[in-house]
Order: C-alpha cells, then sequence, then structure tokens
C-alpha cells in the first residue's frame, strides 16, 4: 500500500485532466504532470541525503507534489505550520533534521547555512522538475512506512508528532472514495492549510476520484465567495470559523447565489447552530455534511450527512432536532466506544471519553510510541456521548472537563444549551479557580448582533435546562472567541482572560 497507486491509478485513467490550480498565480497542473513531477522532485528529495521532505509554506502546487514525492521517495512529509513564531518553527525542525526543506525565499535563506537542513524554495522546487531531470526509483508498497508525520497544534502542550502510515491513509482513501467518481467539471476548493489533516486528505481523496482542486493559499471571506462562484467551486470543506466568516459577509443576501455548489463539509470544532441554520437556508441547493476526525484517525470517523442535516432541521421533536449539534454516526470500518476514567464502556446518553478503532486509526506518535491498547483502540481525548441511534455527540476534551465540588461538569452540555438562545452568537464556557468549589463555571459569550442578553437572563436560560450546578457564576462578553486557524477553540486564552 502506498499512496502513490492513488496518484497513478489517476494519471492513468484522466492523464490530461487538471489536477491543481493555485487561484493566487495561476499555476495549473495536469495529474500526468503531476505524477511526472512527483517521480522527479522525490529523486531531488533523495540525492539530497535527507530523512525528511518538509514544507514551510501556504498552500500551492508544491502541496500536493510534496505529498506524492515523499512518498516515491520513501521519506516522511512534514507539513510545518506556517504561522509559528521562529523559535517554535525551529524547535520541531530541530525535530527532524536532517531534512529536505521547500519554504518560501525568506526562509529558504535563513536557513541555507544550517546544518542537516537543505532549502529549497517553492519555486526552485518546482522549477527543478524539468523534463528532462531523472525520476526516481519505483516506491515501496510496504503498509508500514511512515507517509506523514504531523505535529498536533499543541493547545495545550508541546505539538506530539503524529504518525501517519502508508496503510492509514490508504485506508481512509479507499473506504470513503469512490475511485474516479467526479466529473471533468467538478472542482473543490481547498483553504484549509497545509499542516491541518483535512489538507493533506482534500488532496488525496480528490485525486483519487479525479476531482479539480483550487487552492485558496489564505482564507478570506470575501475572496472565498468570489472563487467560489468565479471558479463554479462544487465542493468545500470549512472550519466553523470560516463558515461563520462567510455567513457574516453574506449578511442581508437572500441566497449565497451559488447553484454549483453540490456539497459542504464542515468540522474542526463545534459549529454554533444559528451559523449552520443561516448557511442551511441562504445555501438550499447544497447538501451539508459534518465531518468528525482527528490527525491520529487520519481525518473523519464519524459523519453526519445531508439527510441527516434535513430530518434534524425539519423536525419539530426535541430529541430529533439536537442531532443537527451531533457529528453522526462512525463511518464504515470505524468501531466507537464512550469509556469511563477506568475503561469501561458506558450505556447511552452517558458521557465519557471517546475511544475509536479501525484501519486508518494510528494512534501512535514519534518518541512516545503507541498510546492505542493491544486490541487497537485509540483514547482520543474527546469527551463526548452517543445517543439511542447511535448518534455521537462531543462534549468537547477532556482536559476541559470543570470539577465543581467534586462533580465533572462538561463545557460542551452548557454550551449547546446557550446556543440555543436566540441572542448568542457564540460562546465558550471555561473552569477557574474558586476557592469554596475548587472551580467556578466561567461563561466566555459573544452576542449576535442588534441581540441583547443580561448576565441574569443567561443564567435563568441555563439554569432552567440544566442542574443549578451548571450556572455560570461569572460572564463575560466579548466580540470574538481566540481560535487557531484551524477552528480549535483556545480555551487556555479564554481562562487567562478571567484569572488576570
Amino acid at each position: 500500500m502506498n499512496t502513490m497507486m492513488i496518484l497513478e491509478m489517476a494519471s492513468s485513467a484522466f492523464a490530461d485532466r487538471i489536477a491543481f490550480t493555485n487561484s493566487e498565480d495561476g499555476t495549473s497542473i495536469t495529474y500526468q504532470q503531476l505524477f511526472d513531477n512527483s517521480g522527479k522532485a522525490a529523486a531531488a528529495a533523495l540525492a539530497s541525503k535527507n530523512d525528511h521532505l518538509a514544507i514551510r509554506d501556504v498552500n500551492s502546487v508544491a502541496m500536493p507534489i510534496g505529498i506524492f514525492a515523499s512518498s516515491w521517495a520513501g521519506l516522511p512529509f512534514v507539513p510545518l505550520n506556517y504561522r509559528l513564531t521562529e523559535p517554535e518553527i525551529e524547535a520541531l525542525l530541530a525535530r527532524i533534521k536532517p531534512t529536505y526543506l521547500v519554504t518560501n525565499d525568506e526562509h529558504s535563506t535563513t536557513y541555507a547555512n544550517q546544518a542537516d537542513i537543505t532549502p529549497v524554495t517553492r519555486s526552485d522546487f518546482l522549477n527543478q522538475v524539468i523534463p528532462n531531470a531523472d525520476t526516481a526509483e519505483p516506491w515501496s508498497m510496504e503498509p508500514e512506512d511512515v507517509a506523514v508525520l504531523l505535529f498536533t497544534s499543541g493547545t495545550t502542550g508541546e505539538p506530539k508528532a503524529a504518525i501517519l502510515r502508508q496503510k492509514h491513509l490508504v485506508s481512509y482513501v479507499l473506504g470513503s472514495v469512490e475511485f474516479a467518481s467526479a466529473e471533468e467539471d467538478e472542482a473543490a476548493l481547498v483553504c484549509v492549510p497545509p499542516y491541518h489533516i483535512a489538507g493533506i486528505m482534500a488532496v488525496l481523496s480528490s485525486v483519487y476520484s479525479g476531482r479539480r482542486v483550487v487552492q485558496l493559499p489564505n482564507f478570506d471571506a470575501q475572496t472565498w465567495i468570489k472563487l467560489a462562484r468565479s471558479e463554479k467551486i462544487t465542493t468545500a470543506f470549512l472550519v466553523p470559523t470560516m463558515l461563520s466568516r462567510i455567513m457574516e459577509a453574506l449578511e442581508g443576501e437572500e441566497s449565497a447565489n451559488m447553484p454549483h455548489l453540490a456539497s459542504l463539509s464542515y468540522g474542526g470544532g463545534k459549529m454554533p447552530l444559528s451559523v449552520l441554520e443561516r448557511a442551511m437556508k441562504l445555501f438550499p441547493n447544497t447538501e451539508f455534511t459534518n465531518a468528525y476526525g482527528l490527525t491520529e484517525t487520519s481525518s473523519t470517523i464519524s459523519v453526519l450527512g445531508p439527510e441527516e442535516h434535513r430530518i434534524a432541521a425539519a423536525s419539530e421533536d426535541s430529541y430529533a432536532r439536537r442531532r443537527l449539534v451531533s457529528v453522526g454516526v462512525p463511518m464504515p470500518g470505524i468501531e466507537i466506544e464512550i469509556r469511563d476514567d477506568e475503561g469501561t464502556v458506558l450505556p447511552i446518553d452517558t458521557a465519557g471519553e471517546i475511544y475509536v478503532r479501525g484501519e486508518q486509526v494510528s494512534g501512535e506518535y514519534r518518541g512516545i510510541g503507541k498510546v492505542a491498547t493491544d486490541d487497537g483502540w485509540f483514547p482520543t481525548k474527546d469527551r463526548g456521548y452517543t445517543d439511542s441511534e447511535g448518534f455521537l455527540f462531543i462534549d468537547g476534551r477532556a482536559d476541559d472537563i470543570i470539577v465543581r465540588g467534586g462533580e465533572n461538569l462538561s463545557p460542551g452540555e452548557i454550551e449547546d444549551v446557550l446556543l440555543l438562545h436566540d441572542a448568542v452568537a457564540d460562546v465558550a464556557i471555561v473552569g477557574i479557580p474558586d476557592e469554596q468549589w475548587g472551580e467556578a463555571v466561567a461563561l466566555a459569550v459573544v452576542l449576535k448582533q442588534d441581540k441583547s442578553a443580561s448576565e441574569d437572563e443567561l443564567r435563568d436560560w441555563v439554569r432552567e435546562r440544566l442542574r443549578s450546578s451548571r450556572v455560570p457564576q461569572v460572564v463575560k462578553y466579548m466580540a470574538e472567541l481566540p481560535y487557531n486557524p484551524t477552528g480549535k477553540l483556545l480555551r487556555r486564552i479564554i481562562r487567562d482572560e478571567f484569572v488576570a
């Protein structure tokens, strides 16, 4: 198993079809060119005598070439978070030396004289792959080969280097995508950064389906809207903060005016119900999918599909309607269990830690090893529960649990209730130190434009729907909540503001 076989199949089936287009500079590449250039880039990377092929750059045509070239060469592909500070980048590079590093002109100069780093600019990386260059030897089909080394976001500590092997990536693609299923006029708009698992899987899935990919190097709501219309985009993936920005940009519009957008997937964080409902109205012809997954699971493990969106949105039954804020049911080949702190499997509607098992699940980190159980169950560190029909609800990270007077309180449970309030646009619940109870419930809330809600009103709203221990003791109104670029809520920043 090797991701190169995905590209080999695609280039054989539709060699002259456009594979990737960079919206920033207009660069395009066909499937045959992607195959040929990946082989030549693999040869260049091997000639550099390094152990990794890394990229520190925004989305460009170099991204898919880098992914496939690394698999061809048998080197782990390492996309770095270019938004990190220089000391943080240096710390990550120190963990993957020696490395062949694709980057921009400025940083290429920075690394020119550093030991164990062979820098190459994006332009040179692409221009190196000239027609007469040598092509690398045939690739390995060993399923245990490391395909991608992906550093986690590190919102609560030093980033861990998640290991994704060839078998994990290929298993996900073969289990979720039909080969050559895209028509030639279909196009995906990719705006998630290269270091996000969704960005990597967008490359592999799109290539296997034969879909053209339009790359947006840096997300901007107005640019996304303009590009989606001009390129007649048929499918896209967004994190919740991106969809929120698009809804703001379309404020006052009766329609998004994108009849060609057949499907829109979202994930990477909690989607405010008000944003989703607004989006479903503005995109009436679009099928919505909520995809839940992790870096360590090679992307999506559960899905709330289009039909489930429609049924939940139209239902007058509160139990059925609440599924609109769920992440749906497990994908084929995926098993999910909810366990307590002792590892005991919990009954339905009981919150605990989410465990997952399946061929695409890695659960392995460099320097740490496997954290999955002997029989393959990976502890996600996410809390959640399932309902009577197997729909999965996410409560947040296990580390986010608030311990108040010995009682464990889930922030997600309280947030879901508050998001039903007509005036609430976004919300975050955190625990802050409390002398009497150990921790107190603190609420950071963003109100909708032209809406108001007093602290007492919000407290009463929670009190009427949950136990009194869940009622926020402290309320802070904010213009917006802090998220990282991949849509994860930065609770520590909110917590620090309360403590300060």
